[in-house]
């Protein structure tokens, strides 16, 4: 009665308004590779690159902050490997490369933007029967990978699978400075005849996961390990999932997996509405001992060749997942940047300030220490801003930097409206003022998300008219002369 009363509260509330936009909130998307679905849709490496940056620039103007960039499709990849081969999406021919490292690329990209990026990892599934991939998986495994339905599976009841894919994690992560591993289908196939009980299932899917997260912490303990499970994670008091759930229909004990620390990051796959999507989130919610879950919203189901769902549809559960505190992911890209309906055009008024990935769950370390000095410099056009290294307490091998901006000394940097750059590498910054006088703050994060208190500039610089609105400053250009980024507004 409680999960009701609390979901026909949340509907009052986002009949009159959307949910206030919050400094830390995981914003998200699947972008898929797999036949070039959401890219590329080139099989030249410039037109390729031009393509994502186009993707990753019009995702950054709706303020999205994560990207999980398919990395290992079907037992093929889309960055060197000397065990599974390049995928065809990039070339039209599996195994033949494309001139450059997809995955090193797409990292640069999205840290340039301040954006996550996290390597998307199909992990059970390794194709169709007679695909290349699944081919050369079962040369090199012949009792591994087993035949259900038309596809090739690794086989989850067999302790070499866990260890193939954590090794496989662990060498993404040791060579990439890459902000998460994500792990896709790691579970048992909808189609497998389970032979041992449920429980044992539950382990054994467990039992991968547990390696997994070993071979990626052990290298890189602020690498964020993450999954998409099923929407559903079980039935729950008055409520069905229908047959089709995380725990008891593929042994997927996601829950499990956040309460003993396996997972920083959950990332439901809820592509349902109504009362097959309200209730269901607010049991995530209930039972993310305090990690983070982003739910996945099916974006998709808004063409007129999927469901057609309405508009509505996506941006209630999107309020409603804000109310609950909980992150907002957008399966698949381009239906996001396509605008279907118009969910890109409320995408971008809903994210209306930045925000920050919240920081994951850590013990017994302290954030960095602050910046000792901010320094304004003015010209004509810009103001200059540098400050001092930070000290980091962690074992991260970076820190990243954050500017806000504000009229009103001191800058209030709980204020998401004030933030103007995220996750800069440099310890310096570049912004036109046209006329306008601002004052400055500048922290410094960890490679956990942890914040170190705010260092205020001493003296205030002329920028933009009194009328314009911050938030435009985020949108990043490069500026060749000064071969650092500044931040131009936008209409």
């Amino acid at each position: 009665m409680k999960t009701i009363i609390r979901i026909f509260i949340f509907f009052l509330l986002i009949q009159t308004a959307s949910a206030e936009s919050p400094k830390h909130e995981i914003r998200a998307v699947w972008l898929t590779t797999i036949q070039g679905l959401d890219w590329p849709h080139s099989h030249t490496a410039s037109r390729q690159k031009q393509e994502l940056i186009s993707i990753l620039d019009k995702l950054q103007r709706a303020n999205i902050n994560t990207i999980l960039f398919q990395t290992r499709v079907r037992a093929t990849t889309v960055f060197p490997h000397e065990s599974e081969p390049w995928d065809a999406c990039l070339t039209g021919q599996t195994g033949k490369s494309p001139g450059y490292d997809v995955l090193q690329f797409c990292i640069d990209e999205c840290h340039k933007r301040g954006m996550e990026c996290h390597a998307w990892i199909v992990t059970i599934p390794v194709g169709k029967w007679n695909t290349d991939g699944c081919k050369l998986m079962r040369q090199r495994f012949p009792k591994l990978i087993v035949k259900s339905g038309e596809e090739g599976y690794m086989n989850p009841e067999m302790p070499q699978t866990g260890d193939y894919i954590a090794r496989f994690c662990r060498e993404v992560t040791r060579r990439y400075d890459i902000d998460g591993i994500h792990l896709d289908y790691i579970r048992y196939p909808e189609t497998w005849k389970l032979k041992v009980s449920r429980e044992q299932g539950r382990r054994n899917i467990t039992d991968i996961v547990r390696k997994i997260h070993h071979a990626v912490k052990s290298e890189k303990p602020w690498v964020k390990l993450s999954c998409s499970p099923i929407g559903k994670y079980d039935d729950i008091s008055r409520f069905h999932s229908g047959g089709w759930n995380a725990n008891t229909a593929v042994c997927q004990d996601a829950q499990g997996w956040l309460h003993d620390g396996l997972m920083d990051i959950l990332f439901p796959m809820m592509y349902f509405q109504g009362n097959n999507f309200y209730p269901f989130a607010v049991d995530w919610k209930e039972h993310c001992y305090g990690r983070q879950v982003a739910g996945g919203l099916a974006v998709y189901m808004l063409h007129p060749q999927e469901r057609n769902w309405s508009l509505d549809v996506i941006t209630r559960e999107m309020n409603v997942l804000r109310t609950l505190n909980m992150g907002i992911t957008f399966f698949r890209s381009k239906f996001l940047t396509d605008n279907v309906k118009g969910i890109y055009d409320f995408t971008k008024d809903f994210n209306r300030a930045p925000a920050l990935v919240p920081p994951m769950l850590q013990t017994g370390q302290q954030p960095p220490t602050r910046v000792t000095a901010v320094d304004v410099r003015r010209n004509k056009s810009s103001d200059i801003l540098s400050w001092r290294q930070a000290r980091d307490n962690s074992d991260g091998d970076y820190l990243a930097y954050q500017v806000y901006a504000s009229e009103t000394w001191p800058v209030d940097t709980s204020n998401p409206n004030n933030i103007i750059a995220t996750r800069l590498r440099t310890t310096s910054l570049t912004v036109p003022h046209r006329g306008r006088q601002l004052y400055y703050a500048v922290t410094a994060t960890d490679r956990y998300g942890r914040e170190s208190a705010p260092t205020m500039s001493d003296s205030k610089a002329r920028t933009l008219r009194r009328e314009v609105d911050f938030r435009s400053l985020i949108m990043g250009n490069w500026n060749k002369n000064a071969n650092r980024q500044i931040f131009e507004r936008k209409r």
